[in-house]
């Protein structure tokens, strides 16, 4: 019997459902059928424009809003995160499909979408496997910003041309910005008013009504403009027809695995980094906490899945699953009632789908596009600290300069060189009292703040060790130069621990202040380092009379030791 319950609980750490379904209540079951009728209305139209950015047909974005939702729905950590394709994945996968695959037989390139979803979905299983979750944190938000402004400039460029009705060669972002000026002369007026008036839909609808479906609406209105448009012989291009039917099983073509593993990788990383994102921003207090490894697995499943049933790579689109939670989502069957409608669309709704027009699908792409440049974020990166958004602007022209793929190489490294450089350069401060008080706070915040003649308190913080070290060694020797005190306390309560290297650094420099005539004392050490210093050649230096618990000991202790005159006048 213990032996079963072990066995349950194990399931239901792997398959989440089997904790939330049992506990389902009836009640639920309306709010989540609308809000995933809501959420559907959102993502068949988006859906079916990114596929046009990932150059594959509009019935696969379809297919990878289906059976990704629905494997998500039962993995997943998150109530209200909607799994199906997004801007980003879209663009990448166009870019890996274009690099990797060298055929144009549509249903060679649909074998090699699947086999990448496949490939991107096992590489998450891995990450889930190895407990790598922490990895959605290395890259910090600012560069996350200029990656994903980057793409969405790349994005708005690249749908000028069918957003106005003619066609330009891919190319990388400066040459199709090129191309794309130069062919102006051929826009069409008629593909232009399809576009201005499903933006305008898209852009003032939500600001009167955020409960009707703006991306429905403005669909359906390209299509009535473009079949006027075309009954007066304007010739607007339409999607055309689409097959009818839910996806069939597909098996991949390994032959294809060695040449899409590098863009594999970085689409693995962009999708569980934008899917942890979105799950993260709509939690609410009282839900369940996100396990950042389980979402690897979940998110991996459902992209191997996916890639069965002739879908592209997939994750955690924001758009969709803000409108999940507004729409009153309590549990992922809202996503299975998204998943539901995808699934009524193909089977009977194929012939109004192959009626949208192609600029109609250009604007909404447009839209989402212009979401990803956010100027305010710059502008608020700015003010926070001005190297972090050179970093931001770093990787965003990391983007345009070097590509979509490269420039996620650009951003990881950018993000490890500012984890490198703040590990390299922890804070050093001079510290002052409070006057009247035991509070001692940074000279530089509180200039006002009491100092102590003969007496230098310097506080750092962080893990010392072989990289941080040197530069809180370099700021006590700057600040022993300028105020040549008798007396030296390095402040250490914000010091989780010394490693060795860091622990023969500060040797050293006990010894160099000790033959220039000034004595280093300890404070305020962690209970690990203090026992560790203690134990060390350093510890039987300074011996317990140099190590203090707290800073306003030491202090008194300098007072009666050395500063007697001090002591004269304010007693």
């Amino acid at each position: 019997m213990m032996s079963a319950s072990l066995q349950v609980t194990g399931f239901k750490k792997y398959i989440p459902a089997l904790s939330w379904l049992p506990a389902y209540r009836s009640a639920w079951l309306r709010h989540d059928l609308l809000a995933g009728l809501t959420t559907a209305a959102v993502v068949i139209p988006q859906a079916m424009a990114y596929a046009t950015m990932a150059g594959l047909p509009v019935e696969v974005g379809l297919y990878a809003s289906l059976t990704p939702m629905v494997v998500y729905a039962l993995l997943g950590t998150s109530r209200v995160l909607s799994i199906s394709v997004t801007s980003t994945i879209s663009l990448l996968t166009a870019t890996v499909l274009a690099a990797s695959v060298s055929t144009t037989d549509p249903g060679e390139i649909l074998v090699a979408a699947g086999t990448l979803a496949i490939l991107v979905g096992m590489l998450l299983i891995l990450a889930g496997i190895l407990r790598l979750g922490f990895l959605a944190n290395f890259i910090s938000a600012p560069v996350l910003a200029g990656f994903k402004a980057g793409i969405g400039m790349v994005i708005l460029v690249g749908q000028i041309g069918k957003a106005l009705g003619f066609s330009v060669p891919k190319g990388s972002f400066f040459t199709t910005l090129l191309a794309t000026i130069r062919s102006l002369g051929d826009a069409k007026a008629s593909s232009m008013l399809v576009t201005l008036l499903v933006l305008a839909i898209l852009f003032f609808l939500p600001r009167f009504n955020r409960r009707i479906p703006a991306a429905l609406v403005a669909l359906a209105a390209g299509i009535l403009a473009a079949f006027m448009f075309n009954q007066a012989g304007a010739g607007v291009k339409q999607v055309g027809a689409i097959p009818s039917g839910l996806p069939s099983f597909q098996m991949p073509d390994l032959n294809l695995l060695r040449a899409l593993l590098p863009g594999g990788l970085g689409i693995a990383l962009i999708s569980f980094i934008e899917s942890i994102a979105a799950a993260r921003a709509f939690a609410e207090q009282d839900d369940l906490a996100l396990d950042a490894n389980q979402e690897l697995l979940a998110l991996g499943v459902a992209n191997v899945a996916g890639g069965f049933f002739q879908a592209y790579p997939g994750g955690g689109g924001t758009s969709q699953t803000a409108v999940n939670k507004e729409s009153g989502a309590k549990t992922q069957v809202a996503a299975l009632g998204t998943a539901l409608t995808v699934a009524l669309t193909l089977l009977f709704l194929a012939p109004l789908v192959s009626l949208i027009p192609e600029p109609a699908l250009a604007a909404l792409v447009l839209m989402a596009a212009a979401g990803l440049i956010r100027v305010n974020e710059f502008r608020a990166i700015g003010k926070y600290r001005s190297v972090e958004l050179i970093w931001a602007l770093v990787a965003f022209g990391g983007v345009l300069l070097l590509g979509t793929l490269d420039g996620i190489l650009v951003a990881v490294a950018v993000s490890v060189l500012m984890l490198l450089h703040a590990a390299n350069h922890p804070p050093a401060y001079v510290v002052g009292r409070k006057p009247g008080t035991d509070t001692f706070r940074s000279l530089e915040d509180h200039p006002e703040d009491e100092i102590f003649p003969g007496l230098l308190i310097m506080r750092t913080e962080g893990r010392m060790n072989s990289a941080s070290m040197p530069h809180a060694r370099d700021e006590l020797r700057r600040l022993v130069v300028e105020s040549r005190p008798q007396v030296v306390i390095l402040e250490c309560s914000a010091i989780p621990d010394f490693e060795y290297s860091a622990l023969m650094v500060l040797t050293e420099a006990e010894n160099k202040m000790a033959q220039a005539g000034i004595t280093l004392w300890l404070v305020g050490l962690n209970p690990e380092p203090f026992q560790r210093i203690r134990a060390s050649p350093l510890g039987q230096v300074l011996g317990d009379e140099r190590m203090f618990p707290t800073l306003a000991q030491a202090v008194n202790v300098y007072l009666e030791q050395f500063d007697e005159k001090y002591l004269a006048e304010h007693h």
